[in-house]
């Protein structure tokens, strides 16, 4: 199974790029994103000003690149921002869903739109005839760097309780907004989970877009029963966060 996570930056490198890097990989079988847009046009005085683009179907053109994958798109702020999976038709989905773990669905919070509510999006299918959670993140930002905060550890905490809660293997990936050496990072590894970044020596998951210090954002975790066959990050540069590529 093939898998890439990505945070798409709301396609502010360019819709078309974005979209020509997914039919380039149709042959992955599911698809993590984060910060994607499916409507908004109609509230200009809140997500939509802050993406200069405005590319306010994203979500509905990268469907139309992927044909043969399902959608399944979970807002984080209002109903038109947020968590996006594209899982191939041929792959049996069991459960779909959600899980808050920052603040509460609905959550406004104002002016400081980056403070919106966080959310876990997941499926459970079946892999290697075993049960396997996919686990879509993107994790708080708060202006003020990647470093640990209360608000933070409590994400981390309620992820952990969630990931605690399952009995198959798991596959976790995402924007996490953490440093590598954060308590709240440290949470989500002492679930047991392997840390890929770290187990692969990934040193930094930006493009050039990014032009700040932090090289770290996005992580993949899996559980000790999955066989990893690969793990990097792949060079396309449609956004300011690089892909993370898996085979499990």
């Amino acid at each position: 199974m093939k898998i890439i996570s990505l945070n798409a930056w709301g396609g502010m490198v360019g819709a078309e790029e974005l979209i020509e890097f997914f039919k380039k990989h149709q042959d992955v079988d599911v698809f993590c994103l984060q910060e994607i847009f499916n409507g908004g046009e109609n509230d200009p005085a809140e997500v939509a000003e802050r993406i200069a683009l405005k590319v306010y179907d994203l979500l509905s053109r990268i469907k139309n690149a992927l044909p043969q994958h399902e959608s399944y798109f979970r807002p984080q702020l209002k109903e038109h921002y947020g968590l996006a999976m594209f899982v191939k038709k041929d792959i049996q989905v069991l459960e779909e869903g959600e899980k808050f773990v920052h603040k509460e669905k609905g959550y406004n919070p104002g002016n400081t739109l980056g403070r919106h509510a966080r959310s876990i999006q997941y499926i459970k299918t079946r892999h290697n005839d075993s049960d396997l959670h996919i686990i879509n993140f993107h994790g708080l930002w708060n202006g003020m760097g990647k470093t640990d905060t209360e608000d933070r550890i409590v994400q981390s905490k309620n992820i952990a309780t969630f990931i605690q809660s399952l009995k198959n293997e798991v596959v976790f990936c995402g924007d996490f907004n953490l440093r590598p050496d954060t308590q709240s990072l440290k949470i989500i590894e002492d679930t047991g989970l392997i840390n890929l970044i770290q187990k692969y020596g990934i040193l930094s998951t930006r493009t050039s877009h990014y032009t700040k210090d932090e090289k770290f954002a996005d992580y993949a975790f899996v559980t000790q029963g999955i066989e990893v066959k690969d793990f990097k990050v792949l060079p396309d540069e449609v956004s300011d966060h690089a892909p993370l590529f898996m085979v499990i």
